[in-house]
């Protein structure tokens, strides 16, 4: 297994899914330690001096103004924790959970925090042991940061509440003891370090982004199996059209598109026929598709910055010996882009359906209706429009922007809040749908194919089409279809698309 050293610096959006599935061991680079360290020290020459600091001495929020005397300030810390453990709804995912540990320990590891160096060896023990604490999805506005959430990550850590190993659930204490690991008794500040920052924004939404960028590369393979089963055109993707008006997205786009028709026996057989132009959802997919592309590397660089900043409050600066209190932890640099890459994944999926509407309705192809021969016997794959359809629907819905909503909390002391972890909840919700639309195309284009033999189409896409085979049957007759569209879906992570997508830009 691979080592990730964070550095507070080095964290790429890559590395969460290896963290998320486990690929990787993470430990706390060496630097990072003596920063940690450093910065703790100016916490504790604060407290024993009885500065007047936020959230060392001090309440939180409203109660900012209220001095707390120097034999409690371990109970201030816990009661944070406790208190703002109020998250509801369902519980984040596993994965997503691993995620948060680890950009938690990364914002820690720049040295700005004042958290001790033993209670971040604690999560990464956590993390290590896969002990998740159980982390409920609703409750924060992304305002001093994912606070409901990140307090029951901290809840566990302090052997409260409840957690999950190997799926099952039980006390945190009890998952503790049986992984060897002990509770943290949180000193000054720490409680305030652990919970400051949008980490689990940035682990919901940074987890569907990566995703999100997988299926734009497989939305031009399922792309280019419907141009071709529609028996349409590659002029449109001519590398001189697309330098004309050049994109980067859709500049890779149209290259990806020109490899996988590359060679089609489909292609050749009516090149030259009277049709002049496609409709749009099939000339038009480097430009829509590029749109999107962009728009999801504009949203990475983002959440690269976020994932490797200091985002609690007040900050401590070991050079000056200084605390500072500041507005790191607002998530608008994450809800934004968030918002922003759930557009551009809705649109992949609208043009998506359109396509599968496309090869199913024979006003638009010549195509048997609904890809089935007996029609009227039999409906074939109209219900997988429908089902199409219905997802698009839906991710319209969610594609209306967190970001620009805004209700203050806390008496009025955040009276401005980002939103972000909802912004985070609707993209993964959104990338969710758009898998399962590119699935149901993928689906539609191999079964029209099955009415142009013995025409083939390119080799990448004959040897996916092959694959898809192994697990997909050809639609001769009326089934059950759930079953195919689900297989369907899991085929977009299987070994062969894989191949094929890696191939791609």
């Amino acid at each position: 297994m691979k080592t990730l050293s964070l550095s507070g610096s080095n964290l790429r959006l890559q590395d969460l899914r290896d963290i998320a599935e486990r690929r990787v061991r993470v430990v706390l680079a060496p630097a990072a330690r003596r920063a940690i360290a450093a910065s703790r020290r100016v916490v504790e020459r604060a407290v024993a001096r009885k500065e007047r600091a936020y959230g060392l001495t001090t309440g939180f929020g409203s109660f900012a103004d209220v001095t707390v005397p120097g034999d409690q300030l371990e109970k201030l810390q816990r009661n944070l924790v406790r208190s703002h453990s109020a998250g509801v709804g369902e519980t984040l995912p596993d994965a997503a959970v691993r995620t948060m540990i680890a950009l938690r320990v990364n914002a820690l590891a720049k040295g700005y925090s004042g958290i001790r160096p033993s209670t971040v060896d604690a999560l990464l023990g956590m993390l290590a042991a896969d002990v998740l604490p159980v982390v409920p999805a609703r409750g924060s506005v992304g305002a001093s940061g994912d606070l409901a959430p990140l307090a029951h990550l901290a809840l566990g850590l302090m052997g409260e509440g409840r957690a999950r190993v190997a799926g099952h659930e039980l006390s945190a204490r009890r998952a503790l003891a049986a992984a060897g690991l002990e509770p943290v008794t949180l000193g000054a500040k720490e409680g305030l370090a652990l919970i400051n920052g949008v980490q689990m924004s940035v682990a919901v939404g940074g987890l569907a982004l990566a995703r999100a960028e997988t299926l734009a590369r497989i939305a031009d393979i399922a792309g280019a199996a419907s141009v071709d089963a529609a028996r349409g055109s590659d002029a449109a993707f001519d590398a001189r059209v697309i330098a004309a008006r050049p994109h980067p997205g859709a500049i890779a786009s149209a290259r990806n598109l020109r490899t996988l028709l590359a060679g089609s026996a489909i292609r050749e057989s009516h090149r030259g026929c009277g049709r002049v132009q496609d409709n749009y959802s099939l000339r038009c997919m480097p430009q829509v598709h590029g749109a999107a592309r962009d728009a999801f590397v504009h949203a990475r660089e983002a959440l690269e910055r976020e994932m490797n900043s200091a985002t609690d409050n007040p900050l401590v600066f070991p050079a000056g010996r200084e605390i500072i209190s500041g507005g790191n932890f607002h998530g608008a640099p994450v809800g934004l882009v968030l918002d922003y890459a759930a557009i551009a994944a809705t649109d992949l999926a609208s043009i998506s359906e359109r396509r599968i509407e496309k090869l199913l309705n024979p006003a638009l192809s010549d195509l048997p209706a609904f890809l089935v021969a007996e029609g009227g016997l039999n409906s074939g794959l109209m219900m997988a429009q429908v089902t199409a359809a219905a997802l698009v629907s839906e991710s319209k819905s969610l594609s209306h922007p967190a970001s620009v909503d805004s209700i203050p909390t806390s008496a009025d002391k955040e009276d401005h809040v980002s939103m972000s972890p909802i912004a985070a909840r609707k993209l993964a919700a959104i990338v969710d749908n758009l898998e399962r639309v590119l699935a149901i195309e993928i689906l539609t284009a191999f079964q029209a194919m099955e009415f142009l033999r013995p025409l083939r189409s390119s080799r990448p896409l004959e040897t996916l089409r092959t694959a898809f085979r192994r697990v997909v049957r050809p639609w001769n007759e009326d089934r059950v279809l759930a079953p195919d569209l689900e297989a369907s879906r899991q085929f977009l992570s299987s070994d062969a698309m894989a191949r094929l997508a890696g191939t791609l830009k």
